[in-house]
């Protein structure tokens, strides 16, 4: 596994020595610091003229939509880091200076996916934990089930990467890259049928979202996470983040059912490739 190890230290660091990295660190900071300064100004005003209970409403609230932000963020770098990591060096045969050496395509392909998920997890922690510690610093409110919520938001970039690194087997990197927003962009309309067709008390509309996040549970995954991260109350008010149908803990295994065998099957597909 020594070989593995290589890969994904390299690629870590390539990833990271990358100025698109360095750009979503800084954007990632500048919004962590305009969150903060947002809340205590929200927070300074509602103190004068809310009661408490709604000053923890809207704190409930501001703190998904900050870290709505922070699942957007995550998803785009999770797709952008990665479209163009295996067809780019395919297309540019780059990758025969890795192939031609002794070892086996899937410990490279293995080590491109731990390399990129630890930059992704580490991004990720940083701008989730700067968003959480910033409304405990400043008002004192720690949500709910955060041990359990923030790595659900880290499994929707590994899912994404997994299927990333798949499509760039077989794909040009400007055709991988549509691919995954255009998955992207279906499940995202699905997610809101679904809460939509909920609040309707449809049923046809909720089983059609539940078989759109089959294709990518992404957005079923960041739902789960809205409806942990928030008080009972909040989810049962209507709103941009409140869950009317919850994903279950079925759809989190799925996930990373679903992940899993995305990365095998991009192992299996790179290994077939004719370079």
């Amino acid at each position: 596994m020594n070989a593995v190890g290589t890969i994904t230290w390299l690629t870590f660091h390539e990833a990271r020595r990358r100025r698109m990295a360095l750009a979503a660190m800084i954007i990632g900071a500048l919004f962590v610091a305009l969150f903060g300064i947002g809340v205590w100004l929200i927070a300074r005003e509602m103190e004068r003229n809310a009661p408490l209970a709604i000053q923890r409403q809207a704190q409930s609230f501001l703190l998904i939509a900050g870290l709505y932000v922070v699942h957007f963020l995550t998803v785009m770098l999770a797709i952008f880091a990665s479209v163009d990591t295996v067809a780019g060096e395919i297309s540019t045969h780059t990758i025969q200076a890795l192939v031609t050496r002794p070892i086996r395509r899937w410990q490279v392909l293995l080590g491109k996916w731990l390399g990129f998920a630890l930059m992704l997890t580490v991004y990720l922690g940083l701008l989730s934990l700067g968003v959480v510690a910033a409304m405990w610093l400043i008002v004192g409110y720690w949500p709910p089930n955060v041990a359990v919520g923030l790595p659900l938001l880290a499994l929707e970039a590994l899912t994404l990467l997994s299927l990333s690194l798949l499509g760039g087997t077989r794909l040009s990197t400007l055709t991988n890259g549509v691919a995954l927003f255009m998955l992207y962009g279906l499940a995202f309309i699905g997610s809101w049928v679904e809460q939509i067709g909920a609040l309707l008390q449809s049923s046809d509309a909720v089983r059609i979202g539940i078989i759109t996040s089959l294709f990518l549970p992404v957005e079923a995954l960041w739902r789960r996470v809205a409806y942990l991260l928030q008080p009972p109350l909040a989810n049962n008010l209507p709103g941009p983040f409140s869950t009317a149908s919850v994903p279950s803990e079925a759809m989190v295994i799925y996930a990373v059912v679903y992940s899993a065998i995305a990365l095998l099957l991009a192992m299996r597909s790179f290994g077939q490739r004719d370079l």
